[in-house]
């Protein structure tokens, strides 16, 4: 007879595994037999915690996004006047956000799939939700949009473009959209 083997982290452990997969050989690079052979886990794990793929990833992708979010949550929490709202968008932009190539490429898959499936649009959604949410603390709900807006897009370029930017380009950037006209 056998003894299980207890091990409450396995599941925790299966989705850290998902992501990193992820980001080394991307979504369609994934299979449940790699994904148990990293969290260092018998196969059949796979199919006891998770229905299938889709609600690994769902569950990998929910958590990264969360992580991010919390991390954007609390820049936007530490700052007292606009001045500091807007060094904390500068940050987000600027140390925060694909602060790692894991993080670029992880969030370009999830983008990827929300682009697909719905499921996943839900994720992307509610990640901007929480960005925007973050945001309001200190500017109306129009100059968040825009912000969130620009957050993704400098953040990409900087992520993507082969010539870095400018210095002060985004501290400006984020001054022309804050500044009431």
């Amino acid at each position: 007879m056998t003894t299980r083997r207890y091990d409450p982290d396995r599941r925790d452990r299966i989705i850290d595994a998902c992501l990193d997969l992820v980001a080394e050989v991307g979504v369609a690079g994934v299979s449940h037999r790699k994904v148990a052979a990293r969290a260092d886990v018998p196969l059949g794990s796979m199919t006891y915690h998770f229905a299938g793929m889709d609600e690994l990833l769902r569950e990998a992708f929910g958590r990264f996004a969360r992580t991010v979010s919390d991390g954007f949550e609390r820049r936007m929490r530490e700052a007292t006047d606009l001045d500091g709202a807007r060094a904390a968008v500068v940050a987000i932009i600027t140390e925060d956000l694909f602060g790692t190539q894991r993080d670029l490429v992880l969030t370009h898959e999830l983008y990827t799939l929300a682009a697909r499936e719905p499921a996943y649009r839900a994720l992307t959604n509610a990640w901007m939700a929480r960005s925007r949410a973050a945001l309001e603390r200190h500017f109306d709900p129009a100059t968040a949009r825009l912000l969130d807006a620009l957050i993704e897009g400098l953040t990409i370029h900087r992520a993507l473009d082969t010539e870095a930017p400018l210095p002060g380009t985004v501290t400006e950037a984020v001054r022309r959209v804050t500044t009431p006209r």
